[in-house]
């Protein structure tokens, strides 16, 4: 097993961990019940182990570095019966190629990126988290907007207007806010915009549902 140097967290990571809280919030529905544990696709939803070819799974093409051309940053929360659910770090990256760096948070928490020089082999999607603070990272050559359906395919967590990994409609009540607002199409198609917040809620609402992100 090859050893891992922990690394000072680049400065882009660096920036997040000190900026990545607060935020509005809007108050969450009453009387609904909790969810159940679902047979199949039930939490924990860890990284998976091959983020290159999932992301080629989600229309994106792996690059050796990031690229900054089109840099944006959404951010992503779900909770399941009020709990959070951890969003894992290095999705859509080859955590274990060299070449990727390696810190942490001031929690001790894990960040990967900060790529230079450019890895032998393409090792980073240009959708992708490097932390685990809930931000998604566009990173892309391409002005072009990513969608969360993508972010969930690199996950290997289904995501479409009926279910979130295993947990379904009518099943569990499985409720989506972008920016504080209910939205009622279909989550994989919503679009990874500059400072969008999207919040997913399945079962038992938390007390406040989040309406921004304090990037």
């Amino acid at each position: 097993m090859r050893r891992r140097t922990l690394l000072v967290i680049p400065f882009a990571l660096a920036l997040f961990a000190a900026t990545g809280c607060g935020g509005q919030s809007v108050l969450a529905p009453e009387n609904v019940e909790p969810a159940a544990t679902p047979a199949a696709g039930a939490l924990p939803w860890p990284a998976p182990a091959d983020p290159l070819q999932l992301a080629r799974d989600a229309g994106l093409v792996p690059r050796t570095k990031e690229f900054f051309d089109y840099h944006v940053h959404a951010h992503l929360d779900i909770f399941v019966n009020g709990e959070p659910v951890p969003i894992p770090a290095g999705l859509g990256i080859d955590t274990e190629n060299p070449a990727v760096r390696h810190g942490q948070l001031e929690d001790g928490s894990d960040t990967y990126g900060g790529i230079d020089p450019p890895c032998k082999q393409p090792c980073i999607s240009p959708l992708h988290t490097h932390d685990n603070t809930g931000v998604m990272h566009t990173e892309s050559a391409r002005s072009t907007p990513n969608r969360l359906g993508q972010l969930f395919t690199q996950w290997a967590v289904r995501l479409d207007q009926n279910c979130v990994g295993g947990y379904c409609r009518p099943e569990a009540s499985v409720l989506v806010y972008v920016d504080g607002t209910l939205y009622d199409g279909d989550p994989a198609a919503i679009e990874l915009t500059d400072g969008k917040e999207i919040a997913i809620v399945i079962g038992t609402p938390p007390e406040k549902i989040p309406a921004s992100f304090a990037f």
